[in-house]
């Protein structure tokens, strides 16, 4: 029972404080913000807390990718927004977490944006949200959008 509480509320939590987040600090009051991993070729841009997984929002590629993959509670607010999954799917069966994936081009202007210093817009359970990044997290994401461009692994 607490496999399943614990994540369930901990992933609440991160989607309200991002629904309230519209600072321009380099992170939340309480350490959120945008952080980026690699896990062999694939690229995490991911927005949560660090070093755990309480994230709202994470979005992976590969290179050459044309297109992001998109999982979280929060999705972007963008009309080319595509849900490529069929249903829910269980994400850890530990924690009967479920994901909804979605993709996004890379070009998408929302991303674009975010580069270029404008709030990521976002939509969720708890409503809609403006993700911002400092410009250490802008520079975050321009290298992960030119890694999913390059054709380099």
């Amino acid at each position: 029972m607490i496999k399943v509480v614990v994540p369930a509320l901990a992933a609440l939590a991160v989607t309200a404080f991002a629904v309230h987040t519209n600072a321009t600090d380099d992170q939340g009051a309480d350490g959120a913000g945008w952080h980026l991993s690699h896990e062999d070729d694939m690229a995490k841009l991911a927005y949560g807390m660090p070093n755990s997984d309480q994230l709202a929002l994470m979005m992976t590629c590969s290179p050459g990718d044309a297109e992001v993959v998109i999982y979280g509670d929060m999705k972007p607010d963008t009309p080319h927004l595509v849900r490529a999954s069929m249903g829910t799917q269980n994400l850890d069966p530990l924690s009967a977490g479920d994901f909804e994936e979605s993709t996004l081009p890379l070009n998408d202007a929302a991303l674009r944006g975010l580069v270029e210093g404008r709030a990521l817009p976002v939509r969720g359970e708890a409503g809609e949200a403006r993700l911002t990044a400092s410009d250490d997290e802008r520079h975050m994401a321009a290298t992960f959008l030119a890694y999913c461009g390059s054709s380099r692994a």
